[in-house]
């Protein structure tokens, strides 16, 4: 089991849903599995769960497979889609064996029925799992073509009735334009649901965004190669960008 500093205080939410992105299981490399890139998520991951936060996860697989580039191939998209959905079990079942190696129970629960490696995605079912204090990872997306896996983390994350949606990814937050291009982009600490859409901010794909605000789940983006980030965003620390129903 990692090593963990003992929390400093309560937990801000008693249940979180974390989306990971396919990108990150391939670390530097960029493409396909990266062991280490694996464990330090699971590490990650697990260091939320130790803070007795009811703990689930979404992951997408845009490491192995991207539904949407491989749709302008030829392929017709509906089936890139579900190509690009079995690719996210498979980033689901190497992210179970690295958080069980630590000790840690988990479930893979699919959209997609494979009895074989996954469980079906029952909604009591994982709930009850996390009220056992078991890592719920939950792949395929939602089972249907067209959807993002954002969009996934953010049904799931509504209807396992979770307090927040942690999204992972390789910048610290949300800007006013892309920081990679301008160096003198402004980082936001905190937006309303209404202001990034006025604001045309791509923090998730628009069908995501508008449950998360209809629902009125509170959204924080962060960078998760930050190690601890997770950690300190559960016990109250301002990481990132929140986005929530008002400011």
């Amino acid at each position: 089991m990692p090593e963990m500093e003992p929390a400093t205080s309560q937990p801000r939410w008693q249940r979180v849903l974390i989306k990971l992105s396919g990108e990150a299981f391939a670390g530097e490399q960029g493409v396909g599995l990266n062991p280490e890139a694996i464990d330090y998520l699971a590490r990650e991951v697990i260091a939320v769960h130790q803070l007795g936060v009811q703990t689930a996860v979404v992951v997408g697989g845009g490491n192995l497979v991207r539904g949407a580039a491989l749709a302008t191939t030829g392929i017709e998209h509906a089936t890139a889609d579900y190509m690009g959905m079995l690719a996210t079990v498979i980033n689901a079942l190497a992210l179970q064996a690295a958080i069980e190696r630590y000790g840690v129970d988990t479930r893979v629960q699919s959209a997609i029925t494979m009895q074989a490696v996954a469980e079906p995605f029952i909604r009591r079912r994982a709930i009850r799992h996390l009220e056992k204090g078991r890592i719920v990872i939950l792949a395929a997306g939602t089972g249907n073509p067209f959807f993002t896996t954002d969009t996934a983390a953010s049904l799931r994350a509504v209807e396992l009735n979770a307090d927040a949606l942690l999204k992972a990814t390789n910048v610290d937050g949300v800007y006013d334009r892309d920081p990679r291009k301008h160096p003198d982009a402004i980082r936001f600490e905190t937006l309303s649901f209404e202001e990034a859409l006025q604001r045309q901010l791509r923090i998730m794909d628009l069908t995501a965004f508008t449950l998360c605000m209809e629902r009125t789940l509170e959204v924080v983006v962060f960078n998760i190669w930050e190690p601890g980030n997770m950690r300190r965003i559960i016990l109250g620390e301002r990481i990132g960008t929140t986005i929530r129903a008002e400011h």
